[in-house]
């Protein structure tokens, strides 16, 4: 009977806690960066005051949920987070991985897709941040590169959308790609989530029978130099590289489940 009543409650703080996602999300698009706009002319220190924003949000956000008693997190190795300029590849097997990784790194930049610059509540956070648009199209590397030499912090999931559920990682080529060409060594983080929840097609309120368990490791950065040897082509490292972090991120995931 208590487990039912904790399964109850945790549908009930898990729908509280989304829907004051949406709410923040809207006053932060009708109030917050409207007045921002206006008191910071300058872009750039503009776009840096709204990423730090949206990172307090995220934390609040987190600290909501924790707090509500949906989940619990652990978080390893965040000190190597702490370096600008970092390309931060992790695996994706839950919704909220990206608020997780957004809430805690500073200076973060990532790759939005292209229908959330259009969505009310979240269009006006995205813009305001100056994220980078996945339908950029050619310039998408590039625009990748040119963040990370300006120092922000790029998160990437290269696997492009969150994990299946049987939880096989398949990765594509894009994030290798950006490391060959900017010639940037890889951050891993590996994200764990017992028992899974938020998945790909699950719906927000089949929560599971006991609270969720989020661990969050940060791994030792990948240098890119081994896979650029004299005679290789950018293609065949990016190709090498992809095939490395595919065996690197199922094969750690497969030891934490």
């Amino acid at each position: 009977m208590f487990d039912r009543i904790g399964r109850y409650w945790r549908v009930l703080a898990t729908g509280i806690s989304f829907l004051a996602f949406g709410i923040g999300g809207l006053l932060l698009r009708i109030a917050v960066f409207p007045l921002l706009q206006v008191v910071v002319w300058e872009r750039a220190a503009r776009v840096t005051a709204a990423r730090a924003i949206l990172r307090l949000t995220f934390r609040g956000f987190v600290g909501l949920m924790r707090g509500l008693g949906v989940l619990r997190y652990e978080f390893i190795g965040l000190e190597k987070l702490e370096r600008g300029g970092l390309l931060i590849l992790a695996n994706h097997p839950s919704l909220i991985d990206t608020v997780f990784l957004m809430a805690f790194v500073k200076r973060a930049d990532c790759i939005v897709k292209s229908h959330l610059w259009n969505n009310p509540f979240t269009r006006g956070p995205v813009r305001a941040a100056g994220y980078i648009s996945n339908d950029s199209g050619e310039q998408l590397v590039e625009a990748c590169i040119a963040s990370l030499r300006a120092g922000n912090n790029l998160i990437i999931f290269p696997e492009g959308t969150r994990t299946p559920a049987g939880g096989a990682i398949s990765l594509k080529r894009g994030a290798a790609n950006i490391a060959v060409r900017g010639a940037r060594a890889v951050t891993p983080v590996l994200i764990d989530c017992q028992p899974p929840t938020l998945g790909k097609g699950d719906k927000w309120w089949r929560v599971p029978e006991r609270f969720v368990q989020f661990r969050l490791e940060v791994k030792d950065d990948i240098e890119v130099g081994a896979f650029l040897g004299a005679g290789v082509s950018e293609v065949m490292a990016v190709r090498h590289l992809t095939d490395y972090l595919q065996q690197f991120f199922t094969g750690e995931y497969q030891g934490h489940a």
